[in-house]
């Protein structure tokens, strides 16, 4: 009878354990699937700035998509403009207003892919001078920067 007990026992302790780790053990693995998607999507993702002029007070940026995957949400980006050490984040603005801000469009695709280049104009109320940074991060958190004179 001890023995029928103990048994009885051991099946509804080993039952109980098995429902409070499986249920951890499922979303630790989900939680890995989504950081492996994510790590995964920064490793293909990878863009450079080729190319900054100044005309007038707008400054008009071109950086390349040089990774193996399509870059999306791109007015999700944050574009840093300024003077060395004096630099800030410039806000998107389609339109152009209220200055500072910037806009985008893509110049060899519709969408930014491999080998597209994106073209980024930021409108300033000022034409800069000097030495001066662009530092543009994708919504995947992939970046690039430049420093430049004019």
């Amino acid at each position: 009878m001890v023995t029928v007990l103990l048994i009885i026992t051991g099946v509804v302790c080993t039952l109980a354990v098995f429902n409070a780790v499986y249920p951890a053990i499922g979303s630790a693995s989900g939680a890995m699937v989504s950081i492996t998607g994510k790590i995964n999507d920064r490793i293909k993702s990878q863009m450079e700035i080729v190319q900054v002029s100044c005309e007038d007070s707008d400054v008009t940026v071109w950086v390349k998509n040089v990774g193996s995957t399509r870059i999306g949400g791109i007015e999700n980006s944050d574009v840093f403009f300024g003077q060395e050490g004096n630099f800030a984040r410039i806000p998107y603005d389609q339109g152009g207003s209220p200055k500072p801000c910037w806009d985008y469009s893509i110049e060899n695709d519709s969408e930014w892919g491999p080998t597209a280049t994106l073209k980024i104009t930021i409108y300033l109320s000022q034409a800069p001078s000097g030495a001066h940074f662009v530092k543009v991060v994708a919504p995947n958190g992939v970046l690039d920067e430049y420093q430049f004179s004019n």
